[in-house]
């Protein structure tokens, strides 16, 4: 599965994600946060720097903290995952509340 087929399956969750409060990693990860707080244009390829291959949320969540932490520690301006989330969240909320 390709990324964009990840970004479609996200989509198709997008209904049932965000009315129980949950955004699509594709709507909070865009490529606008990304550049801002990394070098990354995308997601993806923090991804791929990280030599994580995640191609559905249910494997970006089998990818052990401590490796995901670490390489958000040293790619982006963030100290680890959940930091890099609630921001992202508190960006979306900005934006879009």
């Amino acid at each position: 599965m390709s990324f964009d087929d990840l970004l479609m399956e996200l989509k198709g969750q997008k209904s049932a994600q965000e009315e129980s409060g949950r955004i699509a990693l594709d709507k909070l990860l865009n490529g606008s946060f990304m550049r801002k707080h990394s070098s990354f244009a995308s997601f993806q390829d923090f991804l791929e720097n990280g030599n994580f291959q995640a191609e559905t949320q249910e494997e970006l969540n089998k990818i052990p903290d401590e490796l995901l932490d670490r390489h958000v520690s040293r790619q982006t301006d963030f100290k680890d995952w959940k930091t890099m989330l609630e921001q992202a969240n508190a960006d979306y909320a900005a934006n879009n509340g």
